[in-house]
């Protein structure tokens, strides 16, 4: 029987990359996706890059008996992967109600479908923001969890904690918690990447349009942290790299009997990177030049953060292989393919 996967907020930037890489390594995505934050022209993308049409399921993760109705029009359904999250940190703080409401009753709703269903992994897109303000980097999973600086970094430690809890109560299937850093770049093919609404609330789509004259200016909030230029600074990893790491963690919750019931992995480079020598990167690997501005810091943002990622690489057998420049590269060749369009 084919080992399908439900693949909630699978149209999304981190979802969409995963499908592909499941594809190719012989699993069958199913999506489902409210469309809140995606585009269903991305099932486009994913056909040209993986060859066939994906199922593809609109629905509201928080609606549990229209999950269930999936799962029995799609039998084989082995495992689910959780990126149906409201992400954006700043917007969080604004809107911290709305945050707390998807984020929590999507993995309750999920989880409970994967009790009923009979499933047998979980995998949670979960973030460095649980590690909160670290005072050693880089960081790695025995790190103190600490106060979480914005409600959307805390919707993913309690996230985490209920993931726990319900597996330690007895739900029969086991969960890694994927704590991502910063992903960034798109698929070397250009046919999907990174779709924001609006004005972006992440630093790379914004630095794309603003090279693309979209934005007038690139503004980085904050100059007077306590790093080498001033600005914050970040693990970045290639979105293809972060995508891969969900296949390993499926393949270990189903290949792996001995595996402990709940895990958890940093999915990072190892190398902190600031906001302007990403900016200054970016110039000089695709011969542009960014015009942009200081501006105050930003509530909610953690100041350093990078990953130990060795024990995803001794466990799991995963590590990030692209470079920066390659991954900077496929983001403005993403950009220039929406131009186009």
């Amino acid at each position: 029987m084919e080992k399908k996967i439900l693949v909630a907020g699978g149209l999304g930037y981190i979802g969409s990359h995963t499908c592909v890489q499941l594809r190719e390594a012989g699993y069958h995505p199913v999506i489902v996706d409210n469309l809140s934050n995606s585009e269903v022209s991305v099932l486009d993308g994913l056909e040209k890059i993986i060859g066939e049409r994906l199922p593809f399921y609109e629905a509201d993760c928080q609606d549990k008996e229209a999950l269930i109705g999936i799962c029995k029009k799609e039998p084989g359904i082995v495992g689910i992967i959780n990126f149906a999250a409201y992400k954006a940190v700043g917007e969080s703080v604004e809107k911290p109600l709305s945050y707390y409401r998807n984020n929590l009753n999507v993995l309750i709703s999920l989880l409970e479908v994967a009790e009923e269903c009979r499933m047998k992994a979980f995998v949670f897109s979960s973030s460095c923001t649980v590690y909160g303000e670290a005072e050693i980097q880089p960081v790695t999973e025995e790190t103190p969890i600490l106060p979480a600086t914005s409600p959307y970094g805390n919707t993913k430690q309690i996230a985490e904690e209920i993931i726990t809890d319900a597996i330690h109560a007895g739900m029969p299937f086991k969960a890694i918690l994927l704590r991502y850093f910063n992903p960034i770049g798109a698929h070397p093919s250009a046919m999907i990447g990174e779709l924001p609404r609006g004005v972006p609330q992440n630093l790379l789509p914004y630095v794309c349009q603003t090279a693309a004259g979209i934005r007038k200016e690139l503004k980085i909030f904050g100059n007077d942290y306590d790093t080498p230029d001033g600005t914050c600074i970040r693990d970045y990893i290639d979105i293809n790299d972060l995508a891969n790491a969900h296949v390993k963690a499926i393949d270990r919750m189903l290949e792996v009997k001995e595996a402990p019931n709940v895990e958890a992995f940093n999915i990072g480079t190892g190398r902190g990177v600031s906001v302007l020598e990403i900016v200054k990167t970016f110039e000089k690997v695709n011969g542009l030049t960014l015009p942009y501005s200081f501006a105050p810091r930003r509530e909610g943002d953690i100041e350093k953060i990078w990953a130990d990622p060795k024990k995803a690489l001794n466990v799991l057998g995963w590590k990030a292989t692209r470079s920066l420049d390659d991954t900077l590269k496929s983001t403005w060749k993403w950009q220039m393919r929406l131009q186009e369009k």
